[in-house]
């Protein structure tokens, strides 16, 4: 048996979690190692009591990783643990960072620079298109859009990274083959077709239940740099992610609503509480490379031009802004590029935030 194969036996068993399977690895070793303790060495670990021990030692009758790692490949579905190279770094230093991701699509270097974008099932009309709009103007600047694939706001966050052709990533309260809810199922299709990625740390044919959205939530809060609640009620699952995203040392964002809408009274309660009132994409990418966010370890921060996607016509302009300000015919005999185009890329590149115009037509790049 590998070490992998013993880290899915130990993930697929019930009465197990994150936390107690990161002990029993510390007190014995290995994964494997941990498999072959008998019942009652493993209740010397702390927090390993007898209905767990029991539960771990009769695995073999419970699990079967060979199983799961044919269903995986069979299905394009990467399997990843903590020692791979792919292990998403803002995850693998938490407390309680899942044992096995999987995943459907892509992870990418760039998805290191992400944020998170929550709300309401029961979004409004309002909800929706606030929703849409941040998503679409984050991801379209080269952040990557973390949500949960739920109906309301998830939705329509995803969405509109997708219409920016962005990069966006749902992480599933549930195992990649029982997407919740089945009709979104299609939009998972497209994120993972080249545009990003489905992720789950439950086994495969896991079912959603009560428990499996709320460890769901400790992902999109631990892997996003920063989040952002669009619509939700003082009540809500998304105000948990809130709490979480802040206990890591995130940056929380609030969209406000109507003051008469208890839809947006959770918006309103965050905000009161110390998170960040914001109205358009533009005032987060403005904070983002600012913000003090925990950078994973051994790791250093990156500017987050090095993440966007921009062109190289795009990338010829940003450059040539590196010397001073400079006007728009001072910008064309620098890059060769016709006037028509320079003008455009200057409206693209103020609108991700990367330049501003100063008085008389000049631009110049943010600092």
């Amino acid at each position: 048996m590998t070490e992998a194969e013993a880290l899915i036996a130990l993930n697929q068993l019930p009465k197990t979690g994150p936390v107690k399977i990161k002990r029993l690895i510390e007190h014995f070793g290995s994964g494997v190692n941990t498999l072959k303790q008998p019942n009652t060495t493993l209740q010397q670990v702390q927090g390993i009591g007898p209905d767990s021990a029991k539960v771990i030692s009769d695995w073999e009758n419970l699990t079967n990783p060979s199983s799961e790692l044919t269903l995986a490949k069979e299905r394009n579905i990467q399997i990843l643990t903590q020692q791979d190279e792919d292990y998403p770094a803002a995850l693998r230093d938490s407390y309680d960072a899942p044992v096995i991701l999987y995943v459907w699509g892509q992870l990418e270097e760039r998805d290191l620079h992400s944020i998170g974008i929550v709300g309401s099932r029961k979004l409004t009309h309002y909800g929706r298109e606030a929703a849409r709009k941040f998503a679409f103007q984050l991801a379209g600047a080269g952040l990557t859009v973390i949500s949960g694939l739920a109906r309301g706001i998830d939705t329509a966050a995803h969405e509109g990274a997708l219409a920016a052709k962005g990069r966006t990533i749902g992480v599933l309260g549930s195992g990649l083959m029982q997407v919740y809810p089945p009709e979104n199922l299609a939009l998972a299709e497209k994120i993972a077709d080249g545009n990003g990625a489905i992720i789950s740390e439950f086994p495969l044919q896991t079912p959603p239940d009560r428990q499996t959205f709320p460890q769901r939530n400790r992902i999109v809060a631990h892997w996003s740099r920063a989040l952002l609640v669009v619509e939700c009620p003082s009540r809500s699952g998304s105000l948990i992610t809130a709490n979480l995203a802040n206990e890591a040392g995130r940056q929380i964002y609030a969209v406000p609503g109507p003051i008469d809408r208890p839809t947006s009274a959770g918006c309103h309660d965050l905000i009161r509480e110390g998170a960040t009132l914001v109205t358009d994409g533009s005032q987060i990418l403005d904070d983002f490379s600012h913000l003090n966010f925990s950078t994973p370890k051994d790791e250093e921060p990156r500017p987050l031009e090095t993440y966007l996607d921009l062109s190289d016509e795009e990338n010829a302009v940003l450059k040539a802004l590196d010397r001073d300000d400079q006007s728009i015919d001072e910008i064309v005999q620098n890059t060769t590029l016709p006037t028509h185009k320079v003008s455009v890329i200057l409206m693209k590149l103020e609108l991700r935030n990367l330049i501003q115009t100063q008085p008389g037509q000049r631009f110049t790049r943010r600092r």
